[in-house]
Parts: C-alpha cells; structure tokens; sequence
C-alpha cells in the first residue's frame, strides 16, 4: 500500500491472482497477518510453471540482494522441512575461458557475501561425485547451503496451509484486472499478481505494462538409474544444461528457447532436438546415456536486467514475475517481502517494477547463464 503508515492486516482485503508458489506463499503470509485474502486461480494449485519447476535451491549469488533473498529463501524451506539438502556444483569446461573467468571472478565475491562456496578441484569433484565426468572441467565451485524441494507438493501444502488461516482459494477462476484495479469487477485494497508468465498480460491489459518477456524452457526426465546416487545438482556452464537427482532418476534441462512466447498458446511438450540433445549430454556429463521416462516444457519470464519485477507496479497493484527460472528457488523470501510492501512496507529497489517503462526491446538471455561482470 502507498501509505507512509503500516495498515493495520485486518483493515486489508488483498486479491492475489495466481497460485503458483509465489501467490500462494503470498497468501498463507498475508493470510497468516490477518488480512482477508482471496487468491483467484485459473486452473489448479502448482498446475503451471511451478510445478513444472526443477525445484533446484542454492544462495550462491555475488550481488547482495541476492544472496540475502535466496538465503533468506533456503531458510525458510528448511523450516518447513521441505529440502533435501544437496550440493550445487557448477563448471567450466578446458576452453571456455569466458565461463572460467566468470567463475574466477564471482566465487571470492560470493565468499564476501558469507556464501558458502568453495572451488574444488576436478579430481576432488570425481572422487565425490564419482558419476561426473571430470577429465575436461577446467574450474568448479560448490555451493553447500543448496537443496531440491518437490515444487508440486510443497505448494499444494502452501495453498492448504493458507486455507486454514483464513484465505479463500478460488480454483478454475480466472481474473481479470480493469483500469480501475478491480479483479472481475470487484474492488480489493490491493491486488498482487503473482501469475507467472500471464502477469505481464494481465497488468498490460489494466494499463500497467511491465518489462517482461515469456518465454520456453523444456526439461528430460531419464528412467531410473544408479547414477542419481553418485551425482550431485550441477550446471555445466560450457554446455549450457543444468542436472539434479530425483527419486532415482536424472532430470535433465533447461531447453531455452530465446523467443518471447504468448502465454496463451505456447508448445507444452519438448522438442525433438532438445531431447536429442540431452541424450548426447548425458553422453558428456556422467559418461552414458539413460533412455527417456517423460519430457516436457514450461514457461520462464525475463526481463532486461535479469533482475525480477516484485513490488507495487501502481497504487494498489503488486507484481511479482520475471525471475528468469528462479522463481521457486526465490518464493519464500520474494512472497516475506510482497507481504511487507502490501502492509505497507518497502519495496526491495533492485526489484522494482517500476525501474523499466514496459516497453523496453531486450534480448532474452537463459537464466543460469554466468554473467560477464
């Protein structure tokens, strides 16, 4: 809310559009406050993005901000005893002196942010991780502080908790937001979307247009293999595929198509030459292929900084999208941060909507790809 004083929650009816993680977080918060919620959902708790999520968490980030958002994050999954903790290793591979030097670069500045991240040595990397092909990694970083969670179930379990603190949870509903601010014609003291790759259309079509651009991400799950136990979350930064265990399999990504995509007809399976693709990789990676149990796509949102877009875009009017891929890994300490900006608290100034006029040209860049400065 704009009011220089906090609103007190039980004078607050918040809509919040989207149950994703980030809406439903938001919710169980807001909820949890005393504010009186009401979260609209166009089809089913986790049915989109989020569920479709990797569920991959770590802190490893060299910027302030966002070392504290995703510590604040990870913390928070842990208290609910959502993750599994798991190691994130990243690499380069021998001559790929970009993504080395990156490494080179980033590593001491996470440190400085008390991450904690060492390098290892490849050879230390393969006598730990003996599932990983090591003979070509030129540098490698560990993030310890890292984990997976079960996107679909956690959020679920997020949604419910928000219920039984007093939201009311609209299923199969689908908003609309007006010039006015109001979500299928009724008014709200704010409104918080949180719709993963529709905001951008819903805040555009009430006259609030946001810097962001949908856009696909695929993901290969193998069959089962005794390699989930002897292969750490990964990112190989040279060939551009992240890789993490789960329940006995390898699930294998992220398949970016650098193409803004409408988010109301978009491919929903993975393309032929992507699942080709991780097939070869797995060649690369762990030294063997693993046949394929299912695939699929999702959709991601980017903005022209690679920063997200969370706080009030308008008087009244919340926004949270543009994670380029992290949003679930983010949800916890993004959703913390809404709550406190709709009661009247501050916005994060990196994450500012309003930074971008909503009508920028900007590239879409995958968003696990190491940053050059």
């Amino acid at each position: 809310m704009t009011d220089t004083e906090p609103a007190d929650p039980a004078d607050v009816d918040v809509a919040v559009v989207g149950a994703g993680v980030v809406g439903s977080l938001t919710a169980l918060k807001l909820a949890r406050r005393g504010a009186d919620v009401t979260v609209f959902e166009a089809d089913g708790v986790a049915a989109e993005s989020t569920g479709a999520a990797a569920g991959i968490c770590y802190d490893a980030y060299a910027d302030a901000v966002d070392a504290g958002i995703a510590g604040d994050a990870i913390d928070e999954y842990r208290e609910r005893d959502a993750l599994t903790d798991l190691p994130y290793v990243w690499f380069a591979r021998e001559g790929d002196e970009r993504n080395a030097e990156a490494m080179a670069e980033h590593v001491p500045r996470m440190q400085e942010q008390d991450r904690a991240v060492t390098f290892i040595e490849p050879s230390r990397l393969g006598a730990r991780w003996p599932g990983v092909r090591t003979d070509d990694i030129e540098v490698a970083a560990v993030a310890h502080n890292a984990g997976v969670v079960d996107t679909g179930a956690f959020t679920q379990e997020t949604a419910q908790f928000a219920v039984s603190a007093g939201a009311e949870l609209l299923t199969g509903e689908r908003a609309t937001l007006d010039t006015d601010g109001r979500v299928n014609g009724d008014a709200y003291d704010a409104v918080v979307v949180a719709a993963g790759a529709d905001t951008g259309r819903l805040l555009a079509a009430a006259g609030h247009p946001l810097a962001v651009k949908p856009y696909r991400v695929q993901a290969y799950l193998t069959e089962s293999t005794p390699l989930a136990d002897v292969v750490p979350v990964l990112y190989d930064a040279t060939e551009g595929f992240y890789a993490r265990p789960t329940d006995g399999r390898l699930l294998v990504g992220d398949g970016t198509v650098p193409e803004a995509h409408d988010p109301t007809d978009w491919k929903r399976s993975a393309d032929e030459e992507f699942r080709v693709d991780c097939a070869e990789y797995l060649e690369t990676a762990v030294g063997q292929s693993v046949a394929e149990r299912r695939s699929w796509a999702g959709l991601c949102t980017a903005t022209p900084d690679g920063d997200p877009l969370v706080g009030e875009r308008a008087p009244g009017i919340y926004a949270a999208t543009g994670f380029q891929g992290h949003g679930f890994m983010l949800a916890p300490a993004v959703a913390e941060r809404l709550t406190a900006s709709v009661l009247g608290g501050e916005d994060v100034p990196a994450y500012d909507p309003t930074r971008f006029d909503g009508d920028e040209a900007f590239d879409i860049v995958e968003g696990m790809t190491l940053p050059d400065d």
